[in-house]
């Protein structure tokens, strides 16, 4: 398994060498190799059956020059830190692509969550407030959902925040998490936001990465990001011709019938048997998905999943990264010497923060936006990145990845 934080920093090596960073550099690069703050916490949690189980937890505060750190909390059996150290470097990257005043940070417990009952899991929540509660706040540090977390958890850490910091000020205390339930001060859109921030960034590059109107697209992953990513490319008159999750793919070269697939996902709680009620549909592999021949590869689930060993299978004609990290940076090389274009997950997913960002602000003014006026501030915000990056890649004669990087490390040094 490759170390994702070694993947992140082989990234910055990459984009420290272009001429233009060189000459902006006087520390910036070194004082981005490492987080402010690397926290790790013990839960302990007094189970249902009255035995007491410690969990570990973390946050990983890694640069708050341009604004209260920002990132999303995961629980994944799997998590740890540097996993999370990678995530938060992300985010700080990808704030200041959005141009969003926020910085980088990213929290975690180790856990499965499917081990707990609902009792034990909104112990361990409150747990994890608890011990990272002097170091968040509205202005300090704002959480948000991320793998296996929920509104409902988001909304049970706001009531312990609110408890143990005795704010009278609710509108702050609101503000201290992001991603919450709409009548708990959460923001229409929230939910979908990944994903259609993502679909903006493509329709915001598609021209300029010489893609049809009109798309055949293939999408990894089926869960809140992909799952959303597949509906609005679909209803923008686009073709999804297969889709994933954990136990496999389903493919159609003529297209999938997206509705049926979530209903059918819905009721089966995966996509293995959809093939057996859509004769045209067929099973295949994970693998096979990455490889087959489309306008659009959208990788939206976990981190490395395009390696050196596939990237010379890659047949997409662009990639549209929606999960963190899916590509390593030895794949990235690859990619780019076969001249198939990356739209990077700094960029592509960046419409998640982005309304997180909206939510928080809504929150510290008392104010509740229409879902039509989050979707079109977060349209603007997606459109003026995507150019900028673009711009950055042409003038430095490098990849879209490289251009992000180039624009958010100018606006980090400029707050320096």
């Amino acid at each position: 398994m490759q170390n994702p934080f070694e993947n992140a920093m082989k990234q910055l090596d990459s984009v420290s060498k272009i001429a233009k960073i060189k000459s902006l550099n006087g520390g910036l690069i070194a004082q981005l190799r490492a987080p402010n703050h690397d926290i790790k916490i013990s839960i302990p949690v007094k189970m249902d059956d009255g035995s007491t189980k410690v969990f570990e937890g973390y946050r990983v505060q890694y640069n708050n020059v341009l604004g209260p750190y920002k990132g999303g909390i995961r629980y994944h059996p799997k998590t740890e830190i540097n996993d999370v150290k990678a995530l938060a470097f992300w985010m700080t990257i990808k704030c200041a692509v959005a141009n969003i005043p926020m910085g980088g940070g990213k929290g975690g417990i180790t856990v499965d969550p499917k081990n707990l009952s609902k009792s034990e899991l909104e112990k361990l929540s409150r747990g994890w407030v608890r011990g990272l509660s002097d170091v968040l706040g509205p202005y300090k540090d704002v959480p948000a959902p991320d793998v296996n977390t929920t509104a409902e958890i988001m909304a049970w850490m706001v009531d312990e925040f609110g408890k143990i910091t005795k704010n009278k000020n609710t509108n702050e205390v609101k503000a201290a998490f992001t991603g919450k339930p709409i009548d708990k001060g959460g923001s229409e859109g929230r939910d979908g936001a990944t994903g259609l921030g993502g679909f903006y960034v493509f329709d915001a590059l598609r021209e300029e990465l010489k893609l049809p109107k009109k798309c055949k697209v293939v999408i990894q992953g089926f869960g809140n990001v992909g799952g959303n990513a597949a509906r609005i490319f679909a209803e923008q008159g686009h073709t999804v011709i297969a889709v994933s999750d954990s136990h496999g793919a389903i493919f159609n070269e003529s297209g999938l019938d997206i509705k049926k697939v979530e209903a059918h996902k819905k009721k089966t709680g995966g996509l293995k048997d959809f093939s057996k009620e859509n004769l045209q549909t067929k099973n295949i592999t994970n693998e096979e998905l990455l490889a087959l021949s489309c306008d659009l590869l959208v990788p939206a689930a976990f981190e490395n999943v395009i390696t050196d060993t596939n990237a010379h299978k890659i047949r997409a004609k662009a990639i549209l990264e929606l999960a963190n990290g899916p590509i390593t940076p030895k794949a990235d090389e690859i990619l780019f010497k076969n001249n198939i274009p990356v739209i990077p997950d700094v960029l592509a997913n960046s419409g998640g923060v982005t309304v997180s960002y909206f939510e928080w602000e809504q929150n510290l003014k008392n104010e509740h936006w229409t879902e039509q006026k989050v979707f079109e501030k977060l349209r603007l915000v997606m459109e003026d990145a995507s150019r900028k990056t673009l711009e950055k890649a042409e003038e430095s004669k490098t990849s879209l990845r490289m251009g992000a990087f180039i624009l958010a490390l100018e606006r980090i040094r400029g707050k320096m």
